[in-house]
């Protein structure tokens, strides 16, 4: 094929094919086919995280024949194109795939067939096939994409689809209305495409009605082209209609807050919305005041097509059946919390029944038990998107898919009308069996999946330690430092290790009030909330009472005991707001039980911060936060203690050098060993990880067993 496409040919889609690196490829269906899959997975316009699927058909060894035989290979079930591997994929033999129509009793019986896919496996390191097989198995093209464009999307869910589309393509995209995908789907495909050879046509792909778009081609570059040139030309459609029927979405109802005014806003209220999205389980947030959905929020047809829903069925199993639209002025004055909570409750109650009605209108003998009743996505009019699920990755793509349905509303708009999926299709999407099948093999969650930890000082040492435990339990942390290139640094290191969803940054001075408040609303903002927060920042100052400066003095209590306090009020203040309790927890120190020399100002600190941690125990219990202490002892390893001349201080009172103290803490101690960051994790965990959800006020000493700290 003669290639004339280049970066500059599209407006509306990436061009991403590299020659380069598609020449390394060659001769290497299977990798090719991942690499084609991996460019279209990386423009959101033509699909989402984990939607659409892609596949390619080639000639193998049968391992127990040695003949050939024609094997496809498909994105296996829960996968992602844009990060697809081989090892995600299914391999089938396609004429046992194909022989299965022998054996299919109908779509009464679609769920039976899936099962079936098992004795079609050619790779069996495969994954679960997808239910999307069939598809692309009864279609006899090598190369085949199957996405979920937003511009095609807009003409298969508009009023008017099917006649739009037959003019637009002049016949050369074949059309199947709205059906689940399964068994029956694959065979209406393969009709369409003979229907239209039995009239001369040669289609160039297939739309399927308010689901998606099916292309072709006989290499993995030109299905790669032939993708993108037909959701270019379906946007170039869209965009030549805006404004004819009249202004988008019936033009602007209200305009936005300006965006530094929409963040605080969203900062305020995330908390309050969180509490009520997590009645059922805890729930992690996401916030965003993108200009498209700002248009749509902001429109007089909002209250018209909110309630419609989605049309394809990807953007609806991650966005519920409607978003629940706030009846709040986008300048609200929200510091009252009490007064907008009793606002907002008769929205959130409607909504729950809302779902229980469509649930017992549409379930099924057989159907699952009702699932969580609450919203996904909540629109705030003027300032933005709220969306709210199970964790973060969840609750972002959740945003991303109802920007996707936002583009499909507009452009179904422009040109038609917009629909969604009826009702009973939607709840048979939902409630499918062979989704309740693949949501019963997700692993358990993570004791911490589903919370929100900060943790002071969380750049290096015990603070850092504390943090990658917390996300390898599960949670979301929001890394900060007073230092701004060491936390670039930590955050650099937990975006490799866990990915950017399970990290927020943020620099944070403990004793500035202004930092901490900024800190807590870059954690609501970036989750929706805090139910962890752990006191750690903090220094270390060894010196005799003749030496020790009054600088130093106030320079100690300020970061450890006042900055404490300024840091558990804002966490208290957002707790409150979220209505489920949570966890404070306190590094403090064997130094305020113990009496030491040269010490007078850290053990002193030492000692308010542990009896500060009592107090704030016999205050919070009401409100189920639970406020506990650690105390470490002697903690070396990457640890910014042992800077500012504490090591020499500690040395010099002990009688010996520097290079001895670890051997001298551990030997002092009853189980002779050197305590760790990562024993400090530990113990950090013990509290808040779900065991002890029955203790508070409580001193958790790790530091080897130093018999003098023993609480009495």
């Amino acid at each position: 094929m003669t290639k004339t496409f280049g970066v500059d040919s599209f407006k509306h889609v990436s061009y991403l094919w590299d020659d380069a690196r598609a020449a390394e490829l060659a001769g290497d269906e299977v990798a090719l086919f991942i690499y084609r899959s991996n460019l279209l997975g990386a423009d959101l316009r033509l699909t989402n995280y984990g939607g659409g699927n892609t596949s390619v058909k080639i000639t193998d060894k049968d391992p127990l024949t040695g003949q050939d035989a024609e094997v496809m290979w498909i994105k296996g079930s829960g996968g992602d194109i844009g990060t697809l591997k081989k090892s995600g994929c299914a391999a089938l033999y396609v004429e046992r795939l194909r022989s299965l129509e022998n054996v299919y009793r109908g779509i009464d019986f679609e769920d039976e067939m899936v099962e079936l896919f098992n004795h079609c496996i050619f790779d069996l390191a495969s994954k679960a096939p997808s239910i999307d097989t069939p598809l692309h198995g009864f279609l006899p093209f090598k190369h085949i994409d199957h996405l979920h464009p937003d511009a095609a999307i807009a003409i298969a869910a508009a009023k008017d689809g099917e006649k739009i589309t037959e003019e637009l393509f002049g016949g050369t995209i074949g059309w199947v209305g709205w059906q689940r995908p399964g068994f029956d789907l694959g065979l209406q495909l393969r009709e369409c495409l003979e229907k239209a050879a039995a009239k001369g046509i040669q289609l160039k792909g297939i739309m399927l009605g308010s689901h998606g778009l099916f292309t072709w081609g006989d290499t993995a570059y030109e299905s790669y082209i032939n993708t993108l040139e037909v959701i270019e030309k379906c946007a170039e459609y869209l965009e030549s209609n805006y404004g004819k029927k009249g202004p988008v979405f019936g033009g602007q109802k209200i305009s936005s807050l300006e965006e530094a005014d929409r963040l605080s806003q969203a900062a305020k209220l995330a908390p309050i919305l969180r509490g009520f999205c997590s009645s059922y389980r805890t729930m992690v947030g996401h916030f965003s005041d993108d200009d498209r959905v700002l248009e749509f929020i902001n429109s007089n047809d909002l209250d018209k097509l909110a309630p419609l829903g989605t049309s394809c069925p990807d953007h609806f199993l991650r966005t519920k059946i409607s978003p629940l639209v706030l009846d709040l002025a986008a300048s609200e004055d929200l510091t009252d919390t009490k007064g907008i909570k009793e606002r907002l409750s008769p929205a959130f109650e409607s909504y729950r029944q809302l779902y229980t009605d469509y649930y017992e209108t549409c379930k099924h003998d057989n159907s699952p038990a009702m699932r969580d009743p609450n919203p996904v996505v909540i629109l705030y009019p003027g300032v933005g998107m709220f969306t709210f699920s199970k964790d973060k990755q969840t609750a972002r793509v959740a945003s991303e898919y109802y920007t996707n349905a936002i583009n499909v509303m507009k452009g179904a708009e422009a040109v038609s009308e917009y629909t969604s999926l009826p009702r009973q299709e939607a709840f048979d999407i939902e409630y499918w069996l062979l989704e309740e099948a693949k949501l019963q093999r997700m692993p358990k969650p993570k004791p911490l999946s589903g919370r929100v930890a900060l943790i002071t000082g969380s750049a290096g040492g015990i603070g850092k330690a504390i943090a990658k435990k917390f996300v390898h339990e599960g949670a979301c942390v929001v890394l900060n430092d007073i230092n701004a290139e060491r936390l670039e640094g930590a955050r650099a290191e937990f975006v490799s290790l866990f990915g950017k969803d399970a990290v927020a940054t943020t620099v944070l001075n403990v004793t500035d009030i202004e930092s901490v408040k900024a800190a807590f609303e870059a954690s609501a903002l970036a989750f929706g909330g805090v139910d962890i927060v752990i006191n750690n920042a903090g220094i270390s100052i060894s010196r005799s009472i003749e030496e020790h400066s009054l600088e130093e003095w106030d320079r100690l209590y300020d970061i450890l005991v006042k900055g404490q306090f300024i840091v558990t009020q804002a966490a208290v203040a957002i707790m409150r707001k979220q209505g489920f309790g949570g966890d404070v927890v306190n590094i403090v120190s064997k130094n305020a039980l113990v009496a030491g020399p040269n010490n007078a100002g850290y053990g002193s600190a030492k000692a308010a911060q542990l009896h500060l941690t009592r107090l704030n125990a016999a205050e919070l219990g009401a409100d189920k936060i639970r406020v506990n202490t650690v105390n470490p002892d002697a903690v070396i390893s990457d640890s910014n203690i042992w800077a500012g001349g504490w090591a020499e201080g500690r040395a010099k009172a002990y009688g010996i050098t520097v290079a001895e103290l670890p051997a001298y803490y551990a030997k002092r101690t009853l189980l002779n060993e050197i305590i760790l960051p990562d024993d400090i994790a530990n113990a950090c965990f013990a509290f808040v990880g779900g065991l002890l959800n029955k203790s508070t006020g409580n001193v958790l000493n790790v530091d080897g067993g130093v018999a003098m700290a023993f609480v009495r």
